[in-house]
């Protein structure tokens, strides 16, 4: 089990370092579409190339930070009958969820996907868009970020029967702080509260 959770911890870095490097994809993102906006805008053209980059880095943050975003604990759980249960059976179920849902569902797109990349490679297919991309850089990224997902799926696992055996914490507890919600509205009514403490002290 040491061994395991050795292996656990180093797929967690790598989680981690490609979550962080994806934050930095965001900012140029941001700079790409307000850039294509404001040409767009002020010069009445466009680029194919740089609407399609876009497009292509929208894909890699979303699939290069699945991995991330489970260690995380941030992905969307509906368990409205399991959060009633005792703690020791949710990591049942979540271990029956990773192992019959997860991981079978991402290996299948794994290997569906790795034809379509390879056959983009082999066939150089471009856009079919005038001044468009090549394509196989864009559907490549299915393949590893699928991979990236199993590697973090497995590592929750190992986890998960960590905890069950009393050897590590609850994999689910990663990330019990406030959300970004709820950081956010904690911020605004101190703000709040601090305007209407500043007008009381105007006001005497």
């Amino acid at each position: 089990m040491r061994t395991l959770l050795a292996l656990s911890r180093l797929i967690d870095g790598l989680s981690l370092y490609i979550g962080k490097a994806t934050m930095w994809v965001t900012l140029i993102v941001v700079f790409i579409s307000a850039g294509n906006a404001t040409v767009r805008k002020l010069l009445h053209t466009s680029s194919n190339a740089w609407l399609e980059l876009q497009w292509y880095l929208f894909g890699v943050i979303f699939l290069m930070a699945a991995g991330y975003t489970l260690l995380k604990n941030e992905h969307v759980r509906v368990d409205i009958l399991a959060a009633r249960l005792p703690r020791r059976k949710q990591i049942y179920i979540e271990i029956f969820g990773v192992l019959f849902l997860l991981l079978p569902m991402c290996i299948l797109i794994m290997v569906l996907s790795w034809p379509m990349f390879m056959e983009s490679f082999v066939n150089h297919e471009m856009s079919s868009n005038p001044g468009g991309l090549i394509r196989w850089p864009a559907k490549i990224i299915i393949p590893i970020g699928f991979a990236l997902l199993v590697l973090a799926a497995l590592s929750h696992l190992i986890k998960c029967i960590g905890y069950l055996r009393g050897q590590c914490p609850d994999p689910r507890e990663v990330n019990r702080g406030p959300s970004a919600e709820e950081q956010l509205a904690l911020e605004i009514a101190q703000e709040s509260q601090a305007r209407e403490t500043a007008q009381t002290g105007a006001g005497k």
